[in-house]
């Protein structure tokens, strides 16, 4: 799923552990959103969603929908 977690991440200077820490995933997890390996679980894309303070639908978009 595309999404724009790796810029939102960057532009606050976020480290992908420290977004993993706030998240409660690992490093590996956040490194696998970022690079459209993985996509989130519902609950998770909610939690990133309230971390950057945007809607889902502004940080992923699922282009087979």
């Amino acid at each position: 799923m595309r999404n724009t977690l790796r810029d939102l991440r960057t532009s606050r200077g976020w480290t992908q552990e420290q977004l993993g820490q706030a998240l409660g995933v690992s490093r590996q997890a956040v490194n696998a959103l970022e690079t459209e390996k993985h996509d989130p679980s519902l609950d998770l894309a909610y939690r990133i969603a309230a971390v950057f303070g945007q809607p889902v639908e502004a940080i992923f978009d699922n282009p087979h929908a």
